[in-house]
């Protein structure tokens, strides 16, 4: 682990934003104009789900992290102004999800990112 060079982009505060109770620290990270793109099961790659701005990413976290589940940063890797990580969650009841993320940064703030997330059915 380890930050961007030039910037102030650090891997110990995405795993402390992850793996923390709220997404504060987590939506702290992003760029006020940040995008998300995200795909799964119920938002396929023709027709991802799309957030705009810090707003509609606080309210996925927001939703994110009422659930009964923990999350835990598995894997990154940070190259300049990309980094790609490995995030893995459990419900309460035992569900698994596995999620994926390639990141741009600005600034050392996330500009944009491509979430890849599956989970137990």
């Amino acid at each position: 682990m380890g930050s961007a060079t030039g910037s102030a982009f650090d891997t110990e505060t995405l795993r402390r934003g992850i793996e923390g109770t709220t997404g504060n620290t987590l939506l702290a990270l992003y760029a006020d104009d940040a995008e998300v793109r995200i795909v799964d099961h119920n938002a396929q790659p023709s027709h991802p789900r799309v957030l705009h701005g810090r707003g509609e990413i606080a309210e996925m976290l927001d939703d994110i992290y009422r659930r009964d589940m923990t999350h835990k940063l598995d894997q990154c890797v940070v190259q300049g102004d990309h980094a790609a990580f490995t995030e893995s969650c459990q419900y309460g009841d035992g569900t698994r999800v596995l999620a994926e993320s390639m990141i741009t940064l600005r600034d050392g703030k996330i500009s944009r990112q491509i979430l890849i997330q599956a989970w137990d059915e």
